[in-house]
């Protein structure tokens, strides 16, 4: 049963960091540990690598301003020992430059997978593979 509930609060960490990405959260620091990593593949701005928490939370903040609406929807969360992977979406509506690509004003919906390592009840590291193709995609070209 405790490992129930150890999971349970794993994963409500995890839904917390992949939910910060909507327009209409805020950026809440306090459930990183220090010494935050947050590696992507790939980087929004091309290659692979690994941020820490400012950079990463600055991702976010311009994220919000490119999308002023975007959502973000949960598929599923997987939990056991100390990893939590979450499968999401998050769509919305380019009205702010992002990336180079001017305001368009299209849609945008594209998915990925989070695994996060919580560590003495905060996230510690987190690996992200998203569908930048389809993002990309969606930018240039519309749906």
């Amino acid at each position: 049963m405790a490992q129930q509930t150890d999971n349970s609060a794993a994963k409500d960490l995890s839904r917390q960091a992949v939910e910060m990405w909507a327009a209409e959260s805020t950026i809440d620091e306090s459930i990183f540990a220090e010494g935050y990593q947050n590696h992507q593949a790939p980087l929004a701005t091309g290659g692979t690598g690994s941020v820490d928490l400012a950079t990463w939370a600055s991702i976010v903040a311009e994220n919000h301003k490119a999308f002023p609406d975007l959502k973000v929807e949960i598929f599923s969360q997987i939990a056991e020992g100390d990893r939590v992977s979450t499968h999401w979406r998050f769509y919305g509506t380019q009205k702010g430059s992002y990336l180079g690509v001017p305001a368009s004003g299209r849609p945008v919906n594209w998915t990925g997978v989070q695994i996060d390592r919580i560590a003495d009840g905060k996230i510690a590291e987190s690996w992200v593979v998203w569908d930048f193709f389809t993002q990309r995609q969606e930018l240039e070209l519309g749906n």
